[in-house]
């Protein structure tokens, strides 16, 4: 048989062939099942390094990814257009400085240092005698030797025990001094100041606060007066003493 004849007849065959397109399309679903129940071989060491460096890359962005999720997450960042930035962190070179703490009152039971004389100025202090369980009255005694053109007295009675004031009173005339009682620092504080174009005279005075308290006698030790007064002549002066008790 010639050559042209057999490329005719296989010609003539193909276009005659109809294939089965069902069954080819049955056998391509059973080669991928097939192809998913088998695991694929893991590549050899050494094989295809870019693998790794990806590798590798996409885990550093999948821990930089969740570290911003929880630094976002965390609360206490700044809003800003609608997203949390996390707050500032402090520069090494300037720490925050501390905070100042407010001077500490005087306590009840603190007494300065005292002085009970000062040029021509001396006083002394105690508890009245006529003081009883519930009540009592701090006397302050000023003796000056020559005229004062300025005098500031003021008495502290530690606030212990419900120490309330009932009063005060001063022997000088009452029109000559502006007087004030109050709470301050944990003491009940009785103060007299020479009103401005008055004078104290020489001679001994006396000043004195009222005040109840708890059932009992009352310690006083905490307690304390001071005066600060100028003369006429001189320099200033200025005293304070404590308290004794039915002196």
């Amino acid at each position: 048989m010639r050559d042209h004849e057999v490329r005719e007849r296989l010609r003539k065959a193909a276009e005659a062939h109809r294939p089965d397109r069902e069954r080819m399309l049955a056998r391509v679903e059973r080669g991928m099942a097939d192809g998913r129940r088998t695991a694929a071989p893991r590549a050899p060491r050494g094989a295809l390094p870019w693998l790794r460096v990806t590798g590798a890359a996409a885990a550093v962005c999948s821990v930089l990814a969740a570290g911003a999720f929880v630094a976002t997450s965390a609360g206490g960042g700044e809003t800003r257009g609608g997203r949390t930035a996390a707050p500032p962190v402090p520069s090494a070179s300037a720490p925050s400085a501390a905070p100042t703490a407010p001077a500490a009152p005087t306590a009840p039971g603190h007494v300065p240092e005292l002085r009970a004389e000062d040029g021509p100025l001396r006083v002394d202090g105690v508890i009245d005698p006529h003081s009883n369980p519930y009540w009592a009255q701090s006397n302050v005694t000023l003796r000056t030797t020559q005229p004062l053109s300025s005098l500031t007295v003021e008495l502290r009675v530690a606030l212990t025990g419900g120490v309330r004031t009932t009063g005060s009173w001063r022997s000088l005339p009452v029109e000559n001094f502006a007087a004030s009682t109050r709470e301050e620092d944990g003491f009940l504080v009785y103060r007299w100041t020479l009103k401005p174009g008055r004078t104290v005279p020489a001679g001994t005075h006396m000043f004195a606060g009222q005040y109840n308290h708890a059932e009992g006698e009352r310690d006083a030790s905490g307690d304390y007066f001071t005066a600060v007064a100028a003369r006429t002549t001189g320099r200033g002066v200025s005293v304070s003493d404590g308290f004794a008790v039915g002196g």
